[in-house]
């Protein structure tokens, strides 16, 4: 039992779990009821999104050159996931991590300038147990 962190999008790992969108907005132009059977998500899950101001901060900085630029987004949605409600949800994945296969995604190609890799660290503080 784990938390995996994905690709929203991309085929579905052996013994992946539930699929958890962690996305402001749904994919564009996929019909709700296919977004489970084309490996978008199962239960979508915005809470644990950058808010739209940090959406935007984080869009210019997958684009930008200097490291300060993401480091500004990254404190920036670091904080929002200290608010007590995204505090609570990090919590409770990874507790369940412990019992039930499951994984959280977002659509980004690159990982490593992807709100995902945040949720990653935060998960991991939690005492998640992650498998790649």
């Amino acid at each position: 039992m784990s938390i995996r962190i994905v690709r929203l999008g991309t085929p579905r790992a052996p013994g992946e779990g539930l699929r958890v969108g962690t996305v402001r907005r749904p994919p564009r132009g996929v019909p709700k009821t296919e977004f489970a059977s084309q490996d978008w998500y199962d239960v979508w899950y915005p809470n644990l999104a950058p808010s739209v101001e940090a959406m935007k901060q984080a869009q210019e900085a997958q684009k930008a050159e200097s490291p300060a630029q993401w480091n500004a987004f990254v404190r920036k949605f670091k904080a929002e996931m200290a608010e007590p409600d995204a505090s609570r949800s990090l919590d409770l994945l990874a507790a369940l991590s412990h019992g039930t296969s499951l994984s959280v995604g977002c659509y980004c190609e690159e990982e490593s300038r992807c709100h995902r890799s945040v949720l990653r660290s935060l998960l991991a503080e939690r005492g998640a147990k992650i498998v790649d």
